[in-house]
């Protein structure tokens, strides 16, 4: 296996009863790269995400992460390995500031609960929080409680509070989901300039969104790949064209 590879798959098939969400899916994802998944829906993106990020283990294949098989592992774990999501389903503590939310999410990851703390270490951990919330642009709504913040700040604050964890692979599901345009161009822009710094791999339906962003994308198609490439190579593979534009040009 490449060096240059953080994550990959090989040969990974879930199936549900009879029913098969992915099959026989090889992916390999270069270490600081931004890469999305995308296809139509039912493709099986987010059955992909959860075995990406250990919410489900597949039922035959490898998925290995930095040279180790990693699909048994409990999902807890994924963490303290470097591996960081941020999920569909916007979850944040709705009565706590902004600010508390990450400090939460940062001293669950790297301390273990302790009645003891020294105060020092949790005015560090307060410090690294309102960090955090100025790299995803909502610093100043620091002190709101997470319920009063728009529909794209919550999810701003859910990557802070993904990114507390100091991941070397963060993994995005469907970010923009519910967002207005503005909302959605505001996260795209995060998104590549978190990519500039860690890998990400990005499961989002908005084709077109993604283009402008994305180093590679990977297409599937009722749970199998059906391309892989760069942008430009993507635009031009005719059977992307066809599911998703009926063979018309992008």
């Amino acid at each position: 296996m490449s060096g240059d590879v953080i994550l990959s798959t090989i040969g990974v098939t879930k199936r549900f009863g009879r029913f098969f969400a992915l099959r026989d899916v090889t992916v390999a994802f270069n270490r600081g790269s931004l890469t999305s998944i995308i296809g139509p829906n039912g493709a099986g993106k987010s059955t992909y995400f959860n075995l990406l990020s250990g919410a489900l283990s597949p039922t035959t294949g490898k998925i290995f992460f930095e040279g180790r098989d990693i699909a048994a592992l409990p999902q807890h774990t994924f963490a303290h390995l470097g591996i960081a999501k941020s999920s569909q389903i916007t979850s944040v503590f709705p009565e706590l500031s902004t600010v508390e939310n990450v400090r939460i999410a940062a001293q669950a990851r790297r301390v273990r609960y302790n009645f003891w703390t020294p105060r020092a270490r949790y005015i560090e951990l307060i410090d690294k929080a309102q960090a955090l919330l100025e790299v995803v642009g909502i610093a100043h709504r620091g002190d709101l409680p997470a319920r009063a913040l728009a529909h794209g700040e919550q999810r701003a604050l859910e990557i802070a509070m993904a990114l507390a964890s100091e991941p070397r692979l963060l993994l995005l599901d469907e970010p923009t989901a519910g967002m207005s345009p503005v909302e959605t161009r505001t996260m795209m822009d995060l998104i590549a300039g978190l990519a500039a710094k860690r890998t990400v791999i990005l499961v989002e339906h908005k084709m077109k969104l993604v283009m402008g962003i994305s180093q590679r994308l990977v297409v599937l198609h009722h749970g199998e790949i059906v391309a892989e490439g760069t942008p430009d190579e993507i635009r031009g593979n005719d059977t992307v064209r066809r599911i998703y534009l009926g063979g018309r040009k992008f």
